[in-house]
């Protein structure tokens, strides 16, 4: 059962088991996102640096435990925290709904958080690369929790300093897979920069795998299984 909840610039698609959802789940995930933004906005005004960066940085001893996660997970990616805060949202979110639901899929901006009791193919956009959705990535059961997460130059607003169509990474850690997506994207700004991409990808701690997409070339490594998408 799907169901969306957006909160400001928090827009998720939310699906749970279906003997699961009620209105009353739908008001509960409401709450959770809400006081999860004002725990994160409340902290930024304290330290407007951890929202301006675009490098790693320091939280204090007092910071919320997703701001921890975020500047976490950037440090190992070497990025700002914000680039992993839609996937350090839909984490919070995820595990908070895995307590009443053993199956939960969180789309957020592009980024999905997943726990899945099967086999799933997560389809890949890459604006007008012709592997824009004609490939998926094939996610077992057995992975546990898996962030699928991609960043672009090309398509959307969030921020790059690379031209990749699409920078796609797979990790157990929702928000370690945002940070890292940036990062890879980053370094992508012609089309013969998917290899060195993935290259990148592949030195991160904590990655299961990533795609590399600009133009008619793309690179991939780790734990992917590309399958096409029937038209």
């Amino acid at each position: 059962m799907h169901f969306q909840v957006s909160v400001k610039e928090t827009d998720l698609d939310i699906g749970i088991c279906k003997h699961i959802y009620s209105g009353k789940m739908v008001k509960l995930v409401q709450k959770m996102v809400t006081d999860v933004r004002v725990e994160l906005e409340n902290y930024i005004n304290n330290d407007p640096d951890f929202k301006l960066r675009l490098s790693p940085h320091r939280v204090n001893d007092f910071a919320p435990k997703i701001a921890k996660e975020m500047a976490y997970s950037a440090e190992i990616a070497d990025v700002g925290p914000m680039a992993a805060v839609a996937g350090a949202l839909s984490e919070y979110i995820g595990k908070r709904l895995l307590e009443y639901s053993p199956e939960v899929i969180i789309e957020n901006g592009g980024d999905i958080y997943i726990k899945t009791t099967k086999k799933r193919n997560v389809a890949i956009f890459a604006g007008e690369s012709p592997f824009s959705n004609r490939i998926a990535v094939e996610i077992l059961p057995e992975w546990g929790v898996v962030g699928i997460c991609t960043s672009s130059g090309t398509v959307g607003h969030s921020f790059s300093f690379g031209k990749a169509d699409a920078a796609v990474v797979i990790s157990n850690s929702c928000a370690l897979a945002d940070a890292s997506a940036t990062a890879v994207g980053n370094i992508i700004n012609k089309s013969e920069d998917v290899q060195e991409a993935v290259v990148y990808a592949s030195k991160i701690p904590g990655i299961l795998g990533a795609i590399a997409i600009k133009d008619e070339k793309m690179a991939a490594w780790g734990q992917i299984k590309l399958v096409p998408i029937k038209k």
